[in-house]
């Protein structure tokens, strides 16, 4: 999405179990979406943990998903908590309904803020590699450029 910006000053995100969550941030960076699935029951789930939400089975799998999802839900930012974001309102903090069915939270880019957002607009992800070390999953309107 965007070139890397050694001046990006905004925070980045700082897991608190980073080994956990070394998958997703690693294939972030190959612009690749990938999320924990159980082996057991074979459901996908986000954020990742140690075990399954939804049987308690501990034996997990990284696997690629298709970054296609529709908009859950969304709020318009007008007034951000850090004024690092300033520049950027109004932006779109969002929650996408996977195909694969789990939720993930991020932002909607590359449309009209707030004209163009409708809850269950289809959308897909986009990668902003914002510094060297890390890239954001967000989302844009499906099939927009």
């Amino acid at each position: 999405m965007s070139a890397t910006t050694p001046e990006y000053n905004k925070p980045v995100p700082r897991p608190l179990n980073p080994e956990l969550t070394r998958p997703f941030w690693e294939a972030a960076q190959q612009h690749r979406l990938m999320l924990p699935r159980c082996t057991r029951c074979g459901r996908y789930h986000f954020y990742p943990r140690e075990v399954c939400p939804y049987c308690f089975s501990p034996t997990l799998e990284w696997m690629p998903v298709s970054g296609r999802g529709r908009l859950y839900t969304y709020t318009v930012i007008h007034q951000p908590e850090n004024r690092a974001f300033q520049a950027d309102v109004p932006y779109a903090h969002c929650i996408v309904r996977l195909d694969e069915g789990v939720m993930m939270m991020s932002n909607v880019v590359g449309c009209r803020i707030p004209d163009d957002l409708r809850v269950d607009m289809p959308l897909e992800a986009v990668f902003d590699d914002v510094t060297s070390e890390w890239t954001l999953v967000k989302f844009k309107p499906a099939g927009a450029a």
